[in-house]
């Protein structure tokens, strides 16, 4: 049977109603799961009587056992529900006793149809049915284990807080409303996924974002028609304005004062279960270039900033500008260097360019081998690696030391971007830009860096412009972009992404 076939047998399943037949429940759900070895069904007697039946079900694993027995198995049996108290006719409403009395955990859904029932099931909830009854009642009793609170392993700070985002989507909306104790703070969840019905919350400040954006985020999520949504990533280029481009259109962070920050800014937060990144909506360029840190420390640290936007210079142009010099422009080399250089390429069969596109893909594969080998040993590959491969290829006279240099320069410097996504772009139009020093030297690099501003300045998240506060120009918006002002002018500006308001 084809997957469609099967979507389509369990989404006519979905608007059937549950029979008055106990056994015919039990039976249909056994059927549905394929009898799973991990579905647990317990029929026991209401309170002990032998002429009413029940039906406790949940999945193993995804359902607190101890809960199930202490609030549901226990009280289902016990003979306080049959008393005159809680029955006083001879013919009672047994469900809403049930409902009333006997199961007594913090959340209880009335069910009526399997449609419910499976996706109750399936997120961790127990399902009682009784007989003679065509509803159900579902009680909250997820209690998976999952990874407890950490350190960030990729965004780390010297200075600030040290928790991050976990797999379990309300431990996650519970790390961002400990920062924001407001009840601005709003919180809608939704379900995508024909067949991992996997949640996706979104969060807002309710008055500091734009209603425009909030609207557009949920209009695009839900137009979203996927199988299964196992990671952010999987919805983020199905959501963002432009998929065709090598730079992100949507921040990811494992860090809540992150989100906290970007929500008080007026951002949109989307958070999906089963992930630690959460995707933050509008993004700006110059936002991947700033730290959590910048906020934390005095401001004149701050100018790190105009560092990291070296080291994205250095790590975008550094093969580029040594092959146009080195090929094409060596009158602008001081004659003592352009002599080094020269002596040093002395026996080197290949021209610039070849060799950095060799030395290029080397690092990558070394830096590819370091992120996928285990943690321990894996930084420990990569530098190694490229010493021992560096030292050997200028041994050997297939590349010069120069080059050794100015690639183990960019290498570094791509490291120092702090986000990780814009790091990944850096290193897919570092190639194409070597190409064209290659072929027209300096001239070859201008034309290049042009085409990449032109597509920066047409680039827009959910709306707003990619390039503010530079495009279009804030005068306002530049104490806190290149350099970070003291918080007392900061705490008067306003944000690219909300006008409407000073914070």
């Amino acid at each position: 049977m084809s997957g469609k076939d099967e979507r389509s047998e369990y989404s006519a399943l979905d608007n059937e109603p549950l029979a008055a037949t106990l056994e015919k429940n039990i039976q249909q759900v056994k059927e549905t799961l394929g009898s799973s070895t991990d579905l647990v069904v317990r029929e026991v007697w209401v309170g002990g009587r032998s002429d009413l039946k029940a039906a406790i079900l949940y999945i193993d694993g995804l359902a607190d056992t101890t809960v199930v027995q202490d609030f549901i198995v226990r009280a289902v049996t016990s003979s306080e529900i049959i008393s005159e108290e809680h029955a006083p006719t001879a013919d009672p409403d047994w469900f809403t006793i049930f409902k009333e009395y006997a199961v007594s955990v913090s959340q209880l859904e009335e069910v009526a149809d399997y449609h419910k029932l499976f996706s109750h099931l399936m997120s961790g909830d127990t399902m009682v049915l009784l007989e003679r009854c065509a509803r159900g009642l579902a009680a909250a009793t997820a209690g998976w284990e999952d990874r407890g609170v950490q350190t960030p392993e990729d965004q780390t700070v010297v200075r600030g807080p040290r928790d991050a985002f976990t797999e379990n989507l309300r431990t996650n909306t519970a790390l961002v409303r400990r920062k924001i104790k407001n009840p601005k703070l709003w919180l809608q969840t939704k379900t995508i996924g024909t067949l991992s019905q996997t949640s996706v919350a979104v969060m807002y400040m309710k008055g500091a974002a734009d209603e425009q954006v909030v609207e557009e985020v949920h209009r695009r999520l839900d137009m979203l028609e996927l199988a299964g949504i196992l990671e952010s990533g999987m919805i983020e280029e199905l959501i963002e304005d432009r998929t065709y481009t090598p730079f992100p259109t949507m921040y990811n962070t494992e860090r809540p004062d992150v989100v906290a920050s970007g929500l008080m800014e007026g951002r949109v937060a989307i958070l999906v279960d089963g992930t630690p990144f959460v995707l933050l909506v509008p993004a700006l360029f110059i936002q991947y270039f700033q730290a959590a840190e910048d906020y934390y420390q005095r401001s004149d640290f701050g100018l790190i900033r105009m560092l990291r936007m070296l080291a994205f210079f250095i790590a975008l142009l550094g093969p580029s500008l040594y092959i146009a010099i080195t090929t094409f422009h060596e009158e602008m080399l001081p004659t003592a260097l352009m002599i080094s250089i020269a002596a040093g390429r002395e026996g080197i069969p290949f021209p610039a360019f070849v060799e950095a596109l060799i030395m290029e893909t080397i690092f990558e594969i070394l830096r590819e081998a370091g992120v996928r080998m285990p943690r321990a040993i894996g930084q420990a590959v990569s530098i190694v690696g490229a010493l021992v491969i560096g030292q050997a290829a200028v041994e050997a006279g297939l590349v010069s030391p120069g080059m050794v240099i100015v690639v183990a320069l960019t290498a570094i410097s791509n490291f120092s971007i702090p986000a990780y996504s814009m790091g990944i772009a850096v290193r897919i139009l570092r190639y194409p830009l070597m190409g064209l020093a290659a072929m027209a030297g300096l001239y070859g690099i201008f034309i290049g860096i042009g085409m990449i501003m032109v597509h920066l300045c047409s680039l827009r998240s959910f709306g707003v412009p990619y390039m503010a506060p530079f495009s279009p120009f804030n005068l306002h918006e530049q104490e806190d972009s290149l350099l970070r002002l003291p918080k007392v002018s900061l705490a008067q500006r306003i944000h690219p992404i909300n006008t409407k308001k000073k914070r």
